[in-house]
């Protein structure tokens, strides 16, 4: 009885060992597809896109969100990834609630990008989030993940609806991916020049309904100063300034950032 009992357990752990690896050269292949624009490629060295996925747990049996996806550095690889499923959607505002003329050129061009090249990336489906902050959704999704959006949010005032909404469009059990531009402690948050304190995002997600589960240092970066004129912008790939230093911030990289999972 003991024997077979063992017995089992060893074949379930090396099952879950191929299916952890299947699933990893799954994620390879999505980043590593040639069809991704190369200024996108070129930042995979800061955003640690296999390490980053791999830790918030997703996979294709999943369905997926991911909020405002500003201009699919991301979805090129989760809607690659997702291929075939009809599981993966993005939340897009409906209506910009800042920036609007920016944000709506940003989601248009978006849209056609994706719209042109569905059979090199896959299907994106979209959800909408209304004037009150709410995604709009009939459906509830296993994983929703967030990339570098905190900050605007908190800065409007909306961090608390867009979470609040985020928690309501989970299924129970499911999983919340956050990746932001990380403040020192020592610091103030600076919602305006894009940095958060780790202690008060944590915090502050909590209070929405989530049970943090765990964060990674996947993507720290020790050599960001947090002390700029143009706050993260300042940094690539945005490069604020122009030419003024641009060797200096080529060195530093793009921002420190924090990687957190939550759990409905």
């Amino acid at each position: 009885m003991i024997k077979t009992v063992i017995l089992i357990f060893i074949i379930t752990f090396l099952s879950s060992l191929k299916a952890d690896e299947n699933n990893k050269e799954l994620i390879e292949s999505a980043i590593q597809n040639q069809f991704r624009k190369k200024e996108n490629i070129s930042r995979d060295i800061f955003r640690n896109p296999l390490e980053t996925l791999m830790f918030f747990g997703i996979r294709r049996d999943m369905k997926i969100l991911e909020v405002v996806p500003g201009r699919g550095w991301y979805t090129e690889i989760l809607a690659n990834y997702m291929k075939n499923t009809d599981n993966f959607y993005v939340a897009k505002y409906n209506k910009p609630p800042f920036a609007v003329e920016i944000i709506n050129k940003i989601q248009n061009e978006f849209d056609t990008y994706f719209s042109e090249n569905e059979k090199n990336f896959g299907s994106v489906q979209h959800v909408f989030i209304n004037d009150r902050f709410e995604i709009e959704s009939d459906r509830k999704f296993d994983m929703i993940l967030t990339f570098r959006n905190s900050h605007n949010w908190l800065g409007i005032e909306k961090g608390e609806q867009i979470y609040r909404s985020i928690y309501k469009n989970l299924k129970k059990g499911g999983i919340l991916g956050v990746v932001q531009h990380r403040a020192n402690e020592t610091m103030e948050s600076n919602f305006g020049k894009g940095y958060v304190k780790e202690s008060f995002l944590i915090k502050f997600i909590e209070e929405q309904g989530f049970k943090f589960v765990e964060k990674s240092e996947i993507n720290s970066n020790p050599k960001d100063l947090k002390n700029y004129e143009k706050g993260v912008w300042t940094l690539p790939p945005t490069f604020r300034l122009g030419e003024k230093d641009k060797s200096k911030f080529i060195e530093i990289g793009e921002s420190d950032r924090m990687t957190l999972k939550f759990k409905k």
